[in-house]
């Protein structure tokens, strides 16, 4: 059985102020045709259409906190949303006052949405499922940031076990028993004899996951929440030798990233939210390859496919 899509596209990697080069934070996450929208800085439907997204497939949008690098572009997508046509409801996984400041915006322009907008407002005390499907759970889980914060986590669901047609024949198994068998358990046959699942299927592919962790300081905790995950986003808006102006603005250096991916047994990091003092981003992986070897940078137009 053929995986289904599991792939992230960078939208924005920079962090409080863009560079000519660096959007506000923004990601694009597809899984098996469910697209999330996470964070949305200034500038994020622009970079949607550059990179030829589809923008009328996102039902989610999820924002980490309030800081503006991470949802000031939400009012304009928003509206362009409505003014080509959008029908279909939308739903924002948000701190709670984000509803009021998008409803005192379109009270101030007058403006009124052609869809309907289902407001979740997130709970950053513990590991919490926001969202939940055939194919996927999505969570939210605490960060410690100067604001209320939240990472997310996603999770694909397990898919049934693959059938071996040859062994159905050979075997003597009843097409009627297939659901039984996807569901992994033994069945008889039209013999009479118990046919153990292994012996007339396959395991599916091991359920991917990716965790987004937003702005926050150096925090061991968070690597409880994603234990085991296949990709994890953490934030690094600077290098080591600015270590304390990280905590004092309770942020992550590329080594502390590093060390959440390592503590979390994570498979692979990608690292983002880059300070705009930095230009050359070389060191970044290099001071993270120290600790953590598997790790990229989430650049713009990047497109990471979970495997």
């Amino acid at each position: 059985m053929n995986q289904q899509t599991f792939e992230l596209l960078i939208l924005g990697s920079s962090s409080a102020s863009p560079t000519v080069d660096r959007y506000p934070s923004a990601q694009l996450l597809n899984i098996a045709e469910r697209y999330f929208l996470i964070d949305c800085g200034e500038g994020t439907q622009i970079q949607i259409r550059k990179y030829k997204a589809k923008l009328q497939a996102i039902d989610h949008i999820l924002i980490s906190h309030l800081h503006g690098d991470h949802f000031f572009g939400l009012p304009g997508l928003l509206s362009t949303m409505s003014l080509l046509g959008r029908k279909q409801k939308l739903t924002i996984y948000c701190p709670e006052d984000l509803k009021l400041i998008i409803d005192t915006i379109n009270k101030a322009s007058d403006t009124v949405f052609n869809f309907e907008i289902v407001w979740q407002f997130t709970n950053n005390s513990s590991l919490n499922l926001l969202f939940e499907d055939t194919k996927v759970q999505v969570y939210s889980f605490p960060l410690k940031h100067r604001i209320y914060c939240t990472g997310f986590l996603f999770k694909e669901k397990s898919l049934p076990r693959n059938i071996d047609k040859f062994k159905l024949e050979k075997l003597n198994i009843s097409v009627a028993d297939i659901l039984k068998l996807k569901k992994g358990m033994d069945v008889i046959n039209e013999d009479g004899k118990l046919i153990k699942n292994n012996d007339a299927t396959t395991s599916p592919p091991i359920p991917r996951s990716f965790a987004y962790c937003s702005d926050t300081i150096y925090y061991k905790k968070i690597a409880s929440y994603i234990k085991e995950v296949s990709l994890v986003y953490h934030e690094s808006t600077f290098l080591e030798d600015k270590k304390d102006r990280a905590k004092k603005t309770f942020h992550s250096t590329a080594k502390q990233a590093a060390e959440i991916a390592t503590l979390a047994n994570a498979q692979k990091l990608l690292l983002g939210h880059f300070s705009a003092r930095y230009g050359n981003l070389k060191c970044f992986i290099e001071e993270a390859k120290s600790i953590f070897e598997n790790c990229e940078l989430a650049l713009e137009g990047k497109v990471f496919k979970v495997i």
